[in-house]
């Protein structure tokens, strides 16, 4: 039996979570979409809206005109519950989401910028294991691991056809994720303990290429479809793995590091249709498939379950030609259903359900917009002995949109 102790939030970008889960591969994924994408459920895949950044398609950087430039970024507060049936703990976490930049180059070229989150490792915890026929070897294991990986992108668009467009984003990913197992005897100092820590300095690239066809029926409806792909490959690594062995009367210990393992990242592929009507009403719809399960980690070829993502989501704005504040207001909605890539004893596993929802307030005289969404999210083991987490998160986010390159005229 887990005894979740000492969860203490981190308020860094590389850790911003307290999940045991994250015991498991690469941690908790980031959701890949800006705040517009978070409050409707993760739809981002058909999302074309020139007053955003949409990252998670770069076919969409050909929406921005030409004299703006876009600056996005967002932070996160967030409290969870932990449960295994008896016991209950709350964690709670501050964390960077991202920052994006977008501007266009060219009547059909789009170009972005941006520094996102791509894994998070933050947990601590304690299993006692009594043994009721020779208390002396009763044992306690003790569980640890903190950091995470990064990823600094440059993306384009480019519009082929009135209708069409493509783009890719190239970003170099790095960070570093370090582990500890600690057993002990509290009742007997003269049993042997065993500490294992392992530390992983990763770096390497991700590509991912985007498309997006839009095809207007009548004045008013739009419906645009979009896809991406991003290829799966090994990753470049530095992994030192320490094991000790020892007795705190005697004192005798040995050390052995290993440095030889494989990591990689997955193919993904996702789709998603986006419907747009009068610029008032946008609803959508997102599919997500990333292979996992053919994915190196440490070496094992079968550490991951595939991992599945389906999302709901929609927009709303009441007149976004009236003059009464309250008519530029955004209001959005969203809900999804995701299979985590955690695999344990063999197993996937949890599932994952989400709903979400929020509003982007126009900032006063200007283009620019704040974002409020709130997320619930329940991650359900799927055997009696994996744990429960129900995580509140709340994301601000802040839209400067500006037109930066606009020449005032003087007559």
């Amino acid at each position: 039996m887990l005894l979740l102790v000492a969860l203490s939030g981190v308020a860094l970008a590389q850790n911003n979570t307290n999940s045991p889960y994250t015991r498991y591969g690469y941690g908790q994924l980031a959701d890949v979409g800006s705040s517009n994408s978070k409050a409707m459920g993760g739809v981002a895949y058909g999302l074309r809206d020139g007053s955003l950044v949409n990252f998670a398609n770069p076919a969409s950087y050909t929406a921005v005109d030409s004299l703006t430039f876009i600056f996005d970024g967002a932070v996160s507060l967030q409290n969870t519950n932990f449960s295994n049936g008896t016991l209950k703990q709350n964690a709670k976490n501050s964390s960077f989401d991202y920052v994006t930049m977008l501007f266009r180059v060219a009547p059909w070229c789009g170009m972005s910028f941006g520094l996102l989150p791509y894994s998070n490792v933050g947990y601590s915890m304690t299993e006692y294991r009594p043994n009721e026929d020779f208390p002396e070897s009763s044992s306690s294991v003790k569980y640890a691991g903190d950091g995470g990986l990064h990823q600094l992108y440059v993306g384009a668009g480019f519009k082929i056809f009135k209708n069409l467009s493509v783009g890719a984003n190239f970003s170099y990913l790095w960070g570093d994720i370090s582990r500890s197992t600690e057993l002990t005897f509290p009742l007997d100092a003269n049993q042997l303990s065993f500490q294992r820590a392992s530390s992983a300095t990763l770096k390497s690239y991700k590509l991912d290429f985007g498309l997006q066809y839009t095809q207007m029926l009548g004045k008013k409806h739009a419906l645009t479809l979009g896809a991406v792909v991003s290829p799966g490959h090994d990753i470049d690594n530095r992994t030192s793995i320490e094991t000790q062995v020892g007795s705190s009367s005697t004192g005798a210990t040995y050390t052995v590091r290993d440095s030889l393992a494989t990591y990689g990242i997955p193919l993904t592929v996702g789709a998603g249709l986006a419907y747009v009507y009068d610029n008032r009403l946008t609803v959508g719809a997102d599919f997500m498939f990333q292979q996992w399960n053919k994915t190196a980690y440490m070496n094992a070829k079968d550490a991951f379950c595939s991992r599945t993502r389906i999302g709901l989501g929609a927009e709303y704005v009441p007149n976004p030609m009236g003059r009464n504040y309250l008519a530029h207001v955004k209001y959005r909605i969203g809900a999804y259903y995701s299979q985590p890539y955690y695999k344990i004893n063999g197993v996937r596993a949890a599932n994952e359900y989400g709903v979400s929802g929020g509003f982007a307030f126009p900032l006063m005289r200007t283009r620019s917009m704040l974002s409020v969404t709130a997320q619930y999210v329940r991650t359900k083991g799927k055997q009696p002995s994996f744990l429960d987490e129900n995580t509140l998160r709340i994301s601000i986010g802040i839209t400067f949109n500006e037109r930066w390159f606009f020449k005032s005229q003087v007559e």
